[in-house]
């Protein structure tokens, strides 16, 4: 899904507007399109990095979608301007084979940058890149006790990379939260759009989450809500206002842990959170605060609700109270949602 960017009105060379003009020709007097692009979308790649024993691998989901400076192709039926979409879709392999990739930023930017460069009939660029979340296995994963069986030695925590030996080639697909990237382009803007996402992140605490004091009127029914299950799919976006000696992938794992370490806390004490917005808050601050080159961020945070079975129907069989069976209820959810900013700044979120 591409983000869409605040559209900025274009300022063409006077070539570029008697080309626009010209274009239009037998356009009716009474409309006018005043948007328009094509692209291709889900082009899926899967890029080897083979240095040595030791191989790195990132699979992508691109799509590239352009602006002409032209309509004729609306107008007249005339395809001259159009880059087709399956040239697209080559562009994508062979800059992956003549550059690599490192990250979807990255990518995006290189790919971007290509179409304006190479096509001067091209106004705007705009690629969207999602990211595979593949990790290396565990090489203690894969070893065997004296009876060919699996040793106890496997259990490995996949949420981190640190203190593990990792596998040289074989990696495991970990879909905790998905990193995506989208970067808009434009041959009359100087400076381009780098936006980064996390998407998918589903978490879920047992405790130390409230909700009371809301108000209270006669349409109100649900209570007060001291310790309840707190657990949400988290959608978080930001964008750079500087992307000069950024290093992408360590940005995006700085916000993931951010949104964990807000809503989590310590391990042994845990953080409470009196409201999903208060806990929203926390983490764009704080990545505003730790990270200078972001302007701004953008977060839903829909609930996903869990309620407790009433079980004081049935004493005979579970007598007491219940605090340990509960409902899972997708729909209807609450969304909670907030975009902080640095003051003074023009986004695109």
């Amino acid at each position: 899904m591409f983000a869409t960017p605040l559209r900025q009105p274009s300022s063409m060379s006077q070539s570029q507007k008697e080309r626009s003009e010209m274009d239009g020709q037998d356009k009716p007097y009474q409309y006018e399109i005043t948007d328009h692009g094509y692209g291709k979308d889900a082009v899926k790649v899967l890029h080897v990095s083979r240095k040595g024993p030791v191989h790195n691998i990132q699979e992508f989901e691109v799509g590239t979608h352009l602006k002409l400076y032209s309509k004729k192709d609306y107008y007249q039926g005339n395809n001259s301007d159009i880059v087709a979409t399956d040239s697209q879709k080559n562009t994508v392999y062979l800059l992956a084979k003549k550059h690599g990739i490192e990250s979807p930023e990255k990518f995006a930017l290189l790919l971007a940058k290509h179409f304006i460069n190479r096509y001067s009939h091209v106004e705007e660029a705009h690629v969207h890149v999602e990211a595979y979340p593949w990790q290396r296995v565990c090489q203690e994963e894969t070893k065997a006790g004296t009876n060919g069986q699996a040793t106890s030695q496997g259990s490995c925590n996949f949420s981190s990379i640190d203190n593990r030996s990792l596998h040289n080639h074989a990696f495991i697909f970990t879909p905790t939260a998905q990193h995506y990237s989208d970067v808009v382009v434009r041959r009359t803007d100087p400076k381009q759009t780098v936006i980064s996402g996390i998407k998918g992140l589903r978490v879920l605490k047992t405790t130390q989450s409230s909700f009371v004091n809301f108000v209270n009127d006669e349409f109100r029914s649900l209570p007060d809500q001291y310790d309840r299950i707190f657990s949400t799919v988290v959608d978080c976006s930001w964008e750079y206002s500087d992307t000069e000696n950024v290093d992408f992938s360590r940005a995006w794992q700085t916000v993931k842990n951010i949104i964990l370490r807000n809503f989590a806390g310590d391990p042994q004490v845990g953080v409470s959170s009196p409201s999903v917005q208060h806990t929203l808050y926390l983490s764009e601050r704080q990545v505003l605060d730790v990270l200078p080159q972001v302007s701004v961020i953008s977060m839903t945070m829909p609930n996903k609700h869990y309620f407790n079975f009433d079980t004081k129907p049935f004493q005979k069989i579970a007598p007491g109270d219940n605090n340990e069976v509960f409902i899972p209820v997708d729909k209807p959810h609450g969304t909670i949602y907030a975009q902080l900013a640095r003051k003074n700044i023009n986004a695109h979120l």
